[in-house]
């Protein structure tokens, strides 16, 4: 076969796998902002409700939308934010742990940004879904009314089950997502394009300047309006934290070639429809499609919404296995549904956690008009926090000076500010629910990084320098331990102190392996690791190594398979006759040591939801030994 031949077919082969990305991001990183038109023209056409909406209200508020998905998915993501990337990977917490790496300045501000940021994330994955699903399902009322007593059992039942097939995994059917996700895009946009005819001067709304009328003349209402207008924006920082599946260029493509146009054309529509028929705004979209197409629409925006659904649960199970692995969240248990796949996890308490509070927020709320009030804080805090990590990251990563950092940033961050400002004014009618949801989150994540932070620093107190504990223990004298065959290895987050798991085999059993391994386990601040630059061998004297192994925060930690590619290097042992001992702490809670007396009980509650290191850490199951001691915090 000639050379040209075989450069054709690699080329074809790259084109195809660009294809499928493409395919794979409409389904996965869009399906949450794809939703968006199913209740955000609605909702922000709701304050006018009474009094009626004028033609320039209506082009207005189609301006602002459009524009605010020019500004910023289109500018801060599409654009920049997919270029501010850790290795390859996005998101809050990947962002954070570059920040923390390269930047010795303002490190407790980020720490609290990002945790502020991150737990936003999960606030917006326990309301996305309950709203999505409802505001699908609700359409069934236009089909028939009498539906509508049937929706939120339906709306339940949809969701329930979505949550409990996340152990079986998604690879059988994730397939399907991007196909049924641009199906989804291509009737929104079709659907909206019929109707732009009904009224053309809704082209008006192309126009920045009706954007910008319409909030200086609107007065207060207009800064209500404003909160439902950032619905559209809904599902932006999932495009962020959804980098490092698909890389930048297939989502840069998807959103041009196919999610932007459809929103802008479907939004069009709504407001043409609206113009031309004012009785239409109560469910706008709906009321786009044929009353032959309607019960087929309905379905369609109910897959739509599960993959929507699907890619938020996604990010929350990737967002929790960062936040354990940078030290923000006890070791739970994840578990991996693709063999070929480690992007594809399941987190059973996460899992657990979202459901409960995604049935709670539907029975509590009702409905999709009450539930769409709680929704949009979590969402704008988490892009306002984003732009000022940016800010910084251009800073350190890029160069930029002060002045052309805040001359890019700051017109988005008081843009941010402004739509964060809308939606903190229905905090009184649900907008509490994911501050309180936010905050829930905030305070376990530090309760945890201050826990073991303060245990760190205690165990310290009594830390003997390993290098004096091996010469000591290398001494010749009648009260040194007797020596057994085979290989131990001892677990420590400090490699230049002797374990303390090593001390109490020292005191209680009186022996010492002829080999011995101190054994510590890092992650870096880059999400992947190389298979060559997983470890470090040092030997320290003839029974006593040091290896040092490191993990991408976004790595599977497994050290069995971590020590084979050390064998492979030439370090000798053999897993049958090596043990690995662990330390098992019991704490106590002392209200007058450390922490205070509630945030006691709660880090002793986190630790001992904690998976147990052997099975986090892979280790064989048949060669751990345990001793535990108490500590009191």
């Amino acid at each position: 076969m000639s050379t040209s031949a075989i450069d054709a077919g690699a080329h074809g082969a790259g084109k195809k796998r660009f294809a499928a990305l493409v395919l794979g991001a409409v389904g996965v990183v869009y399906g949450d902002i794809g939703t968006s038109p199913l209740y955000a023209f609605r909702e922000a056409l709701r304050p006018f409700a009474h009094d009626g909406i004028s033609h320039d209200e209506v082009v207005g508020l189609i301006s602002l939308m459009l524009w605010t998905l020019t500004l910023i998915v289109t500018v801060k993501y599409v654009i920049f934010l997919l270029r501010a990337d850790n290795d390859g990977e996005g998101g809050t917490l990947s962002l954070l742990a570059l920040l923390m790496k390269k930047s010795a300045s303002h490190t407790t501000v980020l720490f609290f940004a990002g945790l502020i940021g991150a737990a936003l994330f999960i606030g917006d994955a326990m309301i996305t879904p309950a709203l999505s699903v409802l505001s699908a399902v609700e359409g069934l009322k236009l089909v028939t009314p009498a539906l509508g007593d049937y929706v939120l059992p339906i709306a339940t039942t949809i969701l329930a089950g979505l949550f409990l097939v996340q152990s079986k995994g998604t690879a059988a059917v994730s397939s399907l997502f991007g196909p049924i996700t641009v199906l989804w895009f291509v009737v929104m946009g079709a659907g909206g394009l019929v109707h732009i005819a009904d009224d053309a001067t809704i082209l008006y709304a192309l126009n920045p300047v009706h954007a910008i009328y319409f909030i200086t003349h609107a007065g207060f209402v207009g800064l209500v309006v404003l909160g439902a207008v950032f619905l559209t924006v809904t599902g932006a920082e999932a495009l962020y934290a959804d980098l490092g599946h698909f890389g930048r260029r297939p989502i840069q493509v998807a959103w041009f070639a196919l999610v932007f146009p459809s929103l802008a054309l479907n939004y069009l529509g709504q407001g043409a429809l609206v113009l031309d028929n004012p009785a239409a705004s109560h469910n706008p979209f709906y009321l786009m499609f044929p009353e032959w197409a309607l019960l087929p629409v309905v379905i369609l925006a109910t897959a739509a919404t599960i993959i929507a659904s699907q890619a938020v649960i996604t990010g929350a199970f990737s967002l929790a296995r960062q936040a354990i692995h940078l030290g923000f969240l006890p070791r739970l248990e994840i578990r991996f549904t693709s063999e070929s796949n480690t992007g594809q996890i399941y987190v059973p308490d996460v899992n657990t956690v979202l459901l409960a509070g995604i049935l709670v927020l539907i029975f509590a709320f009702g409905d999709s008009e009450s539930l769409a009030t709680a929704y949009g804080i979590s969402v704008t805090g988490a892009m306002v926090v984003t732009t000022l990590l940016s800010f910084k990251f251009v800073r350190v990563a890029w160069g930029w000076s002060v002045f052309s950092a805040a001359g890019f940033l700051m017109p988005l961050f008081i843009l941010e500010c402004i739509f964060l400002s809308a939606n903190l004014l229905k905090v009184h009618d649900g907008g509490y629910v994911p501050i309180l949801i936010a905050a829930t989150i905030m305070i376990l994540m530090w309760t945890w990084r201050k826990g073991t932070l303060f245990l760190r620093e205690k165990s310290a107190r009594n830390d003997i320098p390993l290098e004096s504990f091996i010469a000591a223990i290398e001494r010749k004298s009648d009260h040194a331990p007797a020596q057994v065959p085979g290989t131990a290895v001892f677990l420590t987050s400090v490699p230049d102190k002797a374990p303390g798991v090593l001390l109490h085999n020292i005191k209680h059993n009186r022996v010492l392996h002829a080999h011995n391994v101190i054994l510590t386990i890092k992650t870096a601040a880059v999400p992947f690791v190389r298979d060559s630059e997983r470890f470090a061998i040092t030997h320290l004297s003839e029974r006593f190594t040091r290896i040092e192994l490191t993990f991408g925060f976004m790595d599977t930690q497994n050290v069995s398979k971590a020590l084979a590619l050390c064998k492979r290097a030439g370090f000798k042992f053999e897993i049958m006759s090596t043990s690995f001992f662990l330390g098992r702490r019991k704490l106590i809670a002392d209200p007058n040591s450390g922490l205070p007396g509630w945030q006691d009980k709660l880090f002793i509650a986190m630790a001992s939801a904690a998976i147990d290191p052997a099975d986090y850490f892979s280790l064989p199951p048949n060669r751990v030994v345990e001793l535990g001691e108490q500590v009191v915090i």
